[in-house]
């Protein structure tokens, strides 16, 4: 069925095809936000340090219970040492005073094994401590930058969001001037072909880039024009105006 509108009326068409175009192209500005690819790849280094930061602290920890431990080790010998320098004060025999003293340069070697072993363990306490400290610095860092850009992120959308919301409130107010049938034919053929309605101009079509031969140009020039005529090759309405070259 031929569908008939004024030429003033098929000329809308252009305006919400316009407006379509940019609402988008605001959709597809916002799928790509050059702040959404920074973002996925600082989540997966933020990741990576929380990994590593929980080894680091897995590490710290058990060489501060290991560094407890040795430290109580120590406690007991220095104990023993108090107790035993205490009962060799008091004591009458020879031989007990010979097996304190035996006892007390064996918990003397033990006692500064002990600290050896004490001290390696303090450094591995330190290191990991300072490894620890580094890489949470490091997730302070990376957080405050995912911060920014989330920032960065959430004002570009609300511009892109405004855009979108004043374009489609101007396409809506266009589309009531449009005549029923016409607007569904645009919207069916946009549907179809990506395309509602182009520019003829100089015989060239708008919709496809391509110039209309020499057969369609003469069936477009003896159109009425009133008539909607289509794009033989997208399909699309062809509009009709003074920069049609017809």
């Amino acid at each position: 069925m031929t569908v008939r509108a004024l030429p003033e009326d098929q000329k809308l068409l252009l305006d919400v095809q316009a407006l379509d175009n940019r609402i988008a192209q605001l959709a597809h500005l916002r799928k790509n936000l050059p702040q959404l690819a920074q973002l996925a790849t600082l989540a997966a280094d933020s990741e990576q340090l929380r990994r590593f930061s929980t080894e680091v602290r897995g590490a710290l920890e058990d060489a501060r219970t290991e560094l407890k431990r040795v430290e109580s080790d120590v406690s007991v010998v220095d104990a023993r040492i108090a107790r035993d320098t205490a009962r060799l004060q008091t004591v009458t025999s020879a031989k007990d005073a010979q097996g304190l003293e035996h006892e007390l340069v064996s918990l003397a070697h033990r006692k500064s094994d002990l600290e050896d072993i004490q001290l390696a363990v303090m450094e591995r306490v330190e290191q990991h401590d300072g490894a620890f400290a580094a890489v949470e610095g490091e997730r302070q860092t990376l957080a405050a930058r995912i911060e920014a850009l989330e920032g960065e992120r959430d004002a570009a959308i609300g511009e892109l969001e405004a855009e979108k919301h004043a374009a489609t409130e101007r396409r809506a107010d266009i589309v009531a001037l449009v005549p029923a049938d016409l607007m569904e034919l645009y919207e069916r053929q946009r549907a179809r072909y990506g395309v509602g309605a182009a520019l003829l101009r100089r015989g060239i079509s708008g919709g496809s880039n391509v110039a209309l031969n020499a057969s369609d140009l003469a069936a477009v020039r003896a159109a009425a024009p009133d008539e909607v005529v289509l794009d033989p090759e997208s399909g699309c309405i062809l509009v009709r105006t003074d920069e049609s070259g017809l």
